[in-house]
């Protein structure tokens, strides 16, 4: 049996503990990264977010790259990506021992009740629509900060 231990978290300036570990951001379109980042910017979220273009690259950085040794606070999945589409990204997460934990949340612009039902069997934690307006998609970062980085207790390998 796999030994896990509580996430450490750090205080940041309104008293709170966050989870600072960075987040996979797995999207191709870079207007959509351009938006995240600045979303990032403006909530105030100083975790580093590693970006993958496509599926490959995500499981790449979780397997060798960045991620080989610690899991990252948060994966934000995009469903419509070359390569290897979410769906199948999250399959592959969920069947690996080692990424079976980390929690993912689809951040896609999908309409499709289909699409939420997959995501729910596939073991995703959350499915958000992205917003088209930039203060809905701000708020949706500054609530998906608030629970997942701050009031969620998590943990990871030990």
């Amino acid at each position: 049996m796999k030994a896990y231990r509580r996430t450490s978290r750090k205080q940041i300036p309104n008293g709170d503990n966050m989870d600072c570990r960075p987040i996979l951001l797995v999207e191709d379109n870079e207007d959509d990264v351009l938006l995240t980042q600045r979303a990032f910017r403006k909530a105030g979220i100083s975790n580093e977010l590693v970006i993958a273009r496509d599926g490959l690259q995500a499981l790449e950085a979780l397997s060798q790259g960045p991620f080989d040794k610690s899991l990252p606070s948060l994966v934000l999945l995009d469903l419509k990506l070359p390569k290897m589409d979410g769906m199948e990204i999250l399959r592959r997460l969920r069947d690996d021992d080692r990424t079976r934990i980390a929690r993912v949340v689809v951040l896609t612009s999908s309409r499709e009740e289909k699409d939420i039902q997959r995501c729910a069997e596939l073991g995703a934690n959350s499915f958000i629509r992205k917003p088209v307006d930039f203060n809905e998609f701000l708020k949706a970062v500054q609530t998906i900060s608030a629970y997942w980085l701050q009031l969620d207790e998590t943990v990871e390998e030990s």
